[in-house]
């Protein structure tokens, strides 16, 4: 792993930015993460397995806006995603898996060229990142910011996702201090995730989940409550940010099977990089725009640390300047990943937040509860 990246991460600890919180242990039967004595709920954990929302991430899309991302690409299923997107005219982000990336250089290419779509990061071997080490989190982190950094012209990635939503005060200061990541959750889970294996989850059960979500049952029932207790509730508030899928042709169909129903109760699609004007990359526009060359280890404290001022000479790399960085990087665990120069790129390695009566309580408690599912 580049010294760099450690020297980033003992300066941000040196400064007190990092909690000193130890790893958690995950529960094999629940798969949440466990502290011992300490609360995961607290403000000294908040861990986002359990719902706790840290300040400056993303939960939420703007009221009336449906959040696209994909999670776990890419793989061959994602051909048809792409496609499909294409043909329809939407952006959505990509939240990849680095080792997947090395692995599906044809799909990332289609993604990153083809469809100008925003890559994301989601760690380099898909692990419950709380219960790492803080060396760990930045290898998983930063390998898969390089190999999107070697194969995009040298776009830093703003965004991440934590697989299983696993994320706590530490990760998120390492990935925020480090590399200048925000972490990007989800208010809707569409259980897509358990579709195509064995044993899995009935195809209409998730339909039946963006059913509820996207026809405006679930916002009726909230404007009927919020009345009463006098408060005027925007249309589709909050907007919607769902977990979903790329791994395999039954995630892929859920979706498709589901936008037309967005799209008939209009939902505004929007990637979700792109939610409140922001910008998927730390030193670019999007996919066309020219990047700024920087050093990695630059991308701290949310790209503070950005300063060279250098362009590229082109706004997309060749398609042999992306399948190159991906076809030669090698597979094993995120740390011992070797730092393979792109040939095409001067830049190789990254430096870088009651109601009133007991029957309203019980309705709003059953009403959310219901939102949530």
């Amino acid at each position: 792993m580049p010294q760099s990246w450690m020297d980033a991460l003992n300066n941000a600890v040196q400064a007190g930015k990092i909690p000193n919180i130890p790893p958690s242990v995950l529960n094999t039967q629940t798969y949440l993460p466990t502290y011992n004595n300490l609360n995961p709920t607290s403000p000294d954990v908040c861990s986002g397995a359990y719902g706790c929302r840290i300040p400056g991430q993303i939960w939420d899309a703007p009221p009336g806006v449906i959040g696209l991302g994909f999670d776990d690409g890419p793989l061959p299923a994602s051909g048809n995603l792409l496609t499909f997107l294409q043909q329809n005219q939407v952006k959505a982000t990509h939240f990849y898996i680095g080792l997947n990336i090395v692995r599906n250089w044809n799909e990332f290419n289609t993604a990153f060229q083809t469809n100008q779509d925003d890559i994301a990061v989601h760690t380099w071997t898909h692990p419950f990142m709380t219960t790492l080490s803080n060396a760990d989190i930045v290898a998983q982190l930063g390998w898969t910011l390089q190999v999107i950094y070697d194969s995009t012209g040298g776009r830093l990635a703003r965004f991440w996702r934590p697989p299983f939503g696993d994320v706590d005060v530490r990760v998120n200061a390492i990935a925020n201090a480090v590399f200048g990541l925000t972490t990007v959750v989800w208010n809707r889970d569409s259980g897509d995730w358990y579709l195509g294996g064995q044993g899995g989850a009935n195809p209409q059960v998730v339909q039946n989940n963006f059913q509820r979500w996207l026809s405006g049952t679930v916002v009726l029932l909230l404007i009927i409550v919020l009345s009463i207790l006098n408060r005027t509730p925007g249309p589709q508030t909050p907007g919607l940010i769902i977990l979903e899928h790329e791994l395999n042709a039954a995630t892929v169909q859920a979706f498709m099977t589901a936008f037309p129903l967005m799209k008939q109760n209009n939902w505004e699609l929007r990637s979700v990089a792109q939610l409140n004007g922001a910008e998927p990359y730390q030193n670019a526009k999007d996919a066309t725009s020219p990047p700024t060359l920087v050093p990695l280890t630059a991308g701290g404290d949310g790209g503070a640390g950005l300063t060279s001022s250098t362009s590229t000479t082109s706004s997309t790399p060749t398609p042999d300047t992306t399948t190159s960085s991906a076809k030669t990087r090698t597979g094993g665990t995120a740390s011992a990943l070797p730092n393979n120069k792109n040939k095409n790129n001067a830049a190789t390695t990254l430096s870088l937040p009651r109601s009133t009566t007991f029957s309203l309580s019980v309705l709003l408690t059953l009403l959310f509860s219901r939102c949530l599912i």
